[in-house]
């Protein structure tokens, strides 16, 4: 396994970037979940959209052994929208330019994220991509969170379920309170959620069958990435 810290290793065919975009407003944070309603309405149905034609993409796979290419650019759209929306949003709330309504690369936009096509994939690989992806999914459920954490007023004739934060909205709440106290994003919690956040897309990109490259146990912190794929679209581009 290797070592969690900044990463030197080999490429990922997988480019989740961003540029850190100051100063930003300390308030606008809190109200960031009522102004994104609109993107959460149309990517719930795009990522419908997406878990429908990846499942087309498993069975082109162990048909033909290629991945369409129509499928790849579809669901590469939708995580470049998701990409945007979260540095937005609590994923990072590293910008205050509001995420464009597009599936398209938006170079300008502080958070870019690119994918390299592989046209032949494994069929054995494709088939078992799940069960493959179970250590890399147990990793990323833990800091992505979500479920109930704990039953508050238990035995006592009413319930009550205290949400868990995962390790990302927990950083990402401590970010809020720096900005609305100190108006700075501490640079130290930018570069590590930016890893995490990286580290989730890469697994996102494998179980979405995208790439058969198993993705890297390395946590690879900072705004770019380490050591980027030629060709792929880049936020210093």
């Amino acid at each position: 396994m290797s070592e969690i810290g900044e990463g030197t290793g080999e490429p990922y065919p997988a480019v989740l970037e961003a540029r850190p975009d100051e100063p930003l407003n300390r308030w606008l944070w809190i109200v960031k979940w009522f102004l994104l309603i609109p993107h959460f309405v149309i990517l719930l149905f795009l990522w419908i959209g997406v878990i429908l034609a990846t499942i087309g993409a498993w069975f082109a796979i162990l048909f033909t052994g290629r991945y369409p290419r129509g499928i790849f650019d579809y669901n590469l759209g939708v995580f470049r929208w998701t990409w945007r929306v979260s540095y937005y949003g609590y994923s990072a709330l590293a910008t205050d330019r509001y995420p464009p309504f597009s599936r398209q690369p938006e170079s300008d936009y502080p958070a870019t994220l690119d994918v390299e096509y592989q046209e032949e994939h494994s069929r054995l690989s494709a088939f078992g991509r799940i069960v493959l992806a179970i250590p890399q999914l147990m990793i990323v459920g833990i800091y992505e969170g979500g479920g109930a954490g704990a039953t508050v007023g238990a035995g006592h004739g009413w319930e009550f379920a205290v949400p868990s934060l995962g390790l990302i909205n927990t950083l990402v709440l401590i970010v809020g309170f720096a900005l609305l106290f100190t108006t700075r994003y501490p640079r130290g919690l930018y570069n590590f959620l930016l890893g995490l956040n990286r580290w989730l897309f890469r697994v996102t990109v494998y179980v979405a069958l995208m790439t058969d490259r198993y993705p890297p146990f390395r946590l690879d912190a900072g705004p770019v990435e380490p050591n980027p794929p030629a060709g792929l679209l880049t936020a210093q581009e």
